[in-house]
This record gives C-alpha cells, sequence and structure tokens, in this order.
C-alpha cells in the first residue's frame, strides 16, 4: 500500500484510544471463568503467560500491536474477550476446543492487513488467536523449499531468504509487514506472478487445527481440504500453523525503474498503450502503473501522474531492447534503470520510507498506521480512451489527494494455470488487476464517508470497463460491500454467493462441500467466511 504523504497524529490518537479502552471494554460473555478452566484442565503448555484479558495491563497494546487499518479503531468497536498469542501448536489446540464449547468465536490475525478489519473483529463475542509468535522460518536452499509458521511477516522471509542465496525468492507481495498467514491462504500475488504465479501456487504443505482440535497436515487432511486453504482463505477452515513452500530462483542482478508521466506528458496515451503490451511481455518483465493526484507542470493546477513502476529478471542491455520493441512509447533508456541484487529489489518495491536499509524489511511497524477503504476489480479487455478519460476525473477532487489505483499486469504463468487448479480462480483472460485505494487523515476517523463515497462512486463510474457475470473480485482485497453473511450461523448458499462467486467464480461451489465436510457446524465463521451447505 501506498504512504500516506502527510504525516498523522497517529501515536496521540493511539494513546487517547488506548485511555479509552481501558475503561470502556465490557464482557460480553458471562462464561470467562469457565472458558479459563477449560483451558487450565487441557494442561495446555504455558498457556497463562500467552492469554490477554481485559484486565492485564498490556491487553491494550496487544490488541492495537498488529492492527493496520485504523478505520476500525474506535472506543464503541467490540472488543475481544480474550488475546492468545500462541507459541506452540498445542496452545491452539486447546484454545480452538474451549473457545467452541463456551460459544466465542475465533479471529486468526497474522499481520493484522485485513482489509475490512475481520482478523481482529466480530459483533457476536469471540477471541484473538494472534500468530506474531508463531514466526520461525526453515530452509532448505538445496532441494529449494522452506516451512514457515504462520505468524511470519513477508518481509522477514525475504529477508531470510536472502540470507541463505541471493537467487532463491518466493512469488508473493511487496508490503513487508503483511503476515504470510491471510496473504498465502487468499492467493497472494507480487512481481513474479507472470514468471511464478501466486504464493498459493507454491505451497507443497500446510499444517492446521480443524474445529475438533486435530492437527492435520497434507496426507491426513486430504487435497479437498488442502485445495480450499490455497487461495480459499484458511480461516474458513482452521488454523494454518505452517506452510511449506517452494522456493524459487532468481538471477544474481535485476533490474528496476519507474518512470513517472502526467497528463501534460502524455500519461493519458500511455496508459491506453500499456494495456494492449502488458500481459504480453516477456514473462520476466513485470511493469505496473500506479495512478495518483499530482501538479501540473503548466501551471498550478491538479492532473493525474502515471508511474510506470517495473522489475525485470536480468540486466539492463537485455531490459532495454525488450522495451524497444513491446513498448517503444515509453522511452525507456538506460538512466531511467538500476541494476540491484534481488533483495534489494525487494526494499525498492516496498512501502517503508524513503532511507530504509535492508534490515527494515524485518521491523513489525515500520510505517504510521492510517484509515484507508479498498476494492478491486479485473479487467478483460482494454479500456477505451474516453472511457480513461472519465476515470482522470475523478483524481481531480479533494478526496483523491492521497488515492491510488494499481494496475497490476497478468498473462504469462498466470495464463497458464487453470482457473480450478485452486481457489483462485484469476487466470488466463484477465489482462491486468485494479486495487482502487483511497485514505485519509483526519484524526477521529471524523470524515470517513467523504472518501469511501469516492471510492464508491470510482467503483460504480469504471463497471462498464471490468469483467462481468460475475464481477470479479480479489479476497486479499476484501471488500464487505460485496456481501456479507448474517449474523450466527445460518447464512444459505444462495446468500452468500452474492459475494462468494466473485472471489472464486466456479470453485465456490467446491469450497462450500469442503466446508460442509470439514467443518460441518461452521464453526470457524465471519462476515465472508465460507458457508456450509444448509438443508
Amino acid at each position: 500500500m501506498k504512504k500516506m504523504s502527510s504525516s498523522t497524529p497517529i501515536l496521540s490518537t493511539f494513546f487517547g484510544l488506548s485511555f479509552l479502552f481501558s475503561i470502556s471494554c465490557t464482557i460480553m460473555a458471562q462464561n470467562h471463568d469457565e472458558f479459563l478452566e477449560c483451558l487450565n484442565s487441557r494442561n495446555s503448555y504455558s498457556i497463562s503467560e500467552i492469554t490477554y484479558s481485559p484486565q492485564n495491563y498490556s491487553y491494550t497494546s496487544t490488541f492495537l500491536f498488529s492492527i493496520q487499518n485504523i478505520r476500525f479503531v474506535s472506543p464503541s468497536m467490540p472488543k475481544p474477550s480474550f488475546i492468545f498469542t500462541p507459541s506452540f501448536e498445542s496452545q491452539i489446540q486447546a484454545i480452538v476446543l474451549c473457545s467452541k464449547d463456551n460459544n466465542f468465536e475465533i479471529r486468526i490475525r497474522s499481520g493484522g492487513h485485513d482489509y475490512e478489519g475481520l482478523s481482529y473483529s466480530s459483533k457476536l463475542p469471540f477471541v484473538i488467536i494472534d500468530l506474531k509468535n508463531l514466526n520461525s522460518i526453515t530452509i532448505d536452499p538445496e532441494n529449494r523449499f522452506a516451512w514457515v509458521e504462520g505468524g511470519v511477516l513477508l518481509g522477514d522471509l525475504f529477508y531470510q531468504l536472502a540470507k541463505k542465496s541471493p537467487n532463491l525468492a518466493f512469488p508473493s507481495g511487496l508490503c513487508p509487514t503483511v503476515g504470510v498467514g491471510g496473504h498465502f491462504s487468499g492467493g497472494g500475488y507480487g512481481t513474479l506472478l507472470r514468471k511464478y504465479g501466486i504464493s498459493a501456487d507454491n505451497i507443497l504443505d500446510a499444517r492446521i487445527v480443524n474445529a475438533n482440535g486435530e492437527i492435520l497436515d497434507r496426507k491426513s487432511m486430504g487435497e479437498d481440504l488442502f485445495w480450499a486453504i490455497r487461495g480459499g482463505g484458511a480461516a474458513s477452515f482452521g488454523v494454518v500453523t505452517r506452510w511449506k513452500i517452494a522456493l524459487v530462483e532468481v538471477p544474481d542482478i535485476v533490474t528496476v525503474f519507474t518512470v513517472n508521466k502526467t497528463l501534460d506528458e502524455n500519461a493519458h496515451a500511455l496508459v491506453h498503450r500499456w494495456q494492449f503490451v502488458a500481459d504480453k511481455f516477456d514473462r520476466d518483465l513485470f511493469v505496473r502503473i500506479l495512478i495518483t493526484q499530482s501538479n501540473s507542470s503548466k501551471g498550478n493546477k491538479t492532473t493525474i501522474q502515471a508511474s510506470f513502476n517495473s522489475i525485470f529478471l536480468g540486466k539492463i542491455d537485455r531490459l532495454i531492447p525488450i522495451m524497444q520493441e513491446s513498448f517503444p512509447e515509453l522511452g525507456l533508456v538506460e538512466e531511467d534503470c538500476m541494476e540491484k541484487k534481488w533483495i534489494e529489489a525487494v526494499l525498492y518495491f516496498s512501502d517503508l520510507p524513503f532511507g530504509s536499509v535492508l534490515d527494515d524489511l524485518t521491523k513489525r511497524n515500520p510505517n504510521p498506521r492510517t484509515y484507508y477503504k479498498a476494492k478491486s476489480d479485473y479487467v478483460r479487455a482494454p479500456i477505451s480512451e474516453n472511457g480513461l478519460l472519465g476515470l482522470w476525473e475523478f483524481f481531480k477532487e479533494d478526496e483523491a489527494k492521497d488515492a491510488q489505483l494499481i494496475f497490476a499486469p497478468y498473462g504469462g504463468r498466470m495464463s497458464e494455470i487453470s482457473e480450478y487448479e485452486i481457489p483462485f480462480p484469476h487466470r488466463s483472460g484477465n489482462i491486468y488487476e485494479i486495487q482502487h485505494l483511497v485514505y485519509w487523515d483526519e484524526e477521529g476517523n471524523k470524515n470517513a464517508q467523504r472518501y469511501i463515497d469516492w471510492i464508491t462512486r470510482v467503483y460504480e463510474y469504471i463497471t462498464p470497463f471490468v469483467s462481468k457475470n460475475p464481477r470479479a473480485a480479489y479476497l486479499n482485497y476484501r471488500d464487505l460491500d460485496l456481501g456479507v453473511n448474517k449474523e450466527g450461523n445460518n447464512t444459505s448458499y444462495e446468500e452468500a454467493s452474492v459475494w462468494g462467486v466473485k472471489y472464486f467464480k466456479g470453485n465456490f461451489e467446491r469450497l462450500v462441500r469442503v466446508k460442509n465436510e470439514v467443518d460441518p457446524s461452521n464453526f470457524f465463521r465471519n462476515e465472508q467466511s465460507i458457508p456450509t451447505i444448509l438443508a
């Protein structure tokens, strides 16, 4: 995600909210004592040391620690009855079984980046399993795989792989503070998707605690459940504690560039042309576009800037001829490019502050948190020039000051994998994906609706130009505007299909069948979890 262009008094907000949390937390369930007795009776290793209730001094700081979108942080927000930070699978087994026995919902938090806050909020009595202490990475460079625990952040994964070998990588996202738990299980894409596919395409095995408290690996869980947790959202099926991932090869040297163009500098024609070539580039080349508001070089007026942001798995001398043949209109020259090691390119693409060093990739919260709302789309035919002209008009509005559209190209390996291979269905025929983002920095979230209305209008405007029947969306860019389950445990297949087919297309039905088999009581549920089949 993009960094805010203006500073936000986040610390003062958080300290104020911390005080309010400490005096406003209410116990929504009456069976807390029974819950704690249940945990103790299971003799789970040091369970008391990883348990935080509202009476604990560290409860508020633990709750706030991983929350990235502070739109969902307010004194009136329902708080978890308990927060658990397990270090062992046996502790998770006990938490699952005792939560089930005492009617608590479970929210599973890895990095805290859920766009709608579902990893740390619920309207019903709930507990949080925060996976931050499950953070070990075991790498086998010779056989090119690694075991990664569910609380590992992407930045730490990149960093540890680079320490083992400069030529080892894993296809995943760009933001270093994203947790692997949600990222892998929702799909997980980044700059290597055209070469190697997405994260979920490269999962070899996993360990999951299911609704019965059993620990299962790929063999014992069976291929249906293993299929479901790779792109279908693992939080609907259990708590994944570890992932076995296939590592991929990257060259000693890669090339990066960012070419910025405003409308005065032919951005409009370049964006339009990019749509015809971006998915057809050499698969070693990834060129995305970031659309933002900017000041015109001709007078004091607002315009848009298109940033052509790229990584190439090779050196400059091979990149320039490819660009001259495939996209000469951009006018890329050697001076626009920088050669880097792979891990240096990861830092270049991250959203870390300017001047950050490689060690910063391992920090859990290097950036100020902010308010934001996001949506997603898939484009299967180029947007017309007139369509783009209308889109630019939205970026002249005040609410677009910190807004962004990200056009991420598909093609390459993504077009070769069947849409049914895993639950993530967005494959052949998609030119690019759009991530819609709008940020705001008003303390107290007072003007949120202005910005949400802005992004909603952009989303409505672009309707004729994006995928249809269904209008597809990406699970990891979660959007509750697409539809939600009913509170409790009574959402039908038809009701959930309203949002489910947008994320999963023809795979939604199979996900429901798997859910019905492995969690028929629908214990693992949230506003957009996979439902069971109702009789």
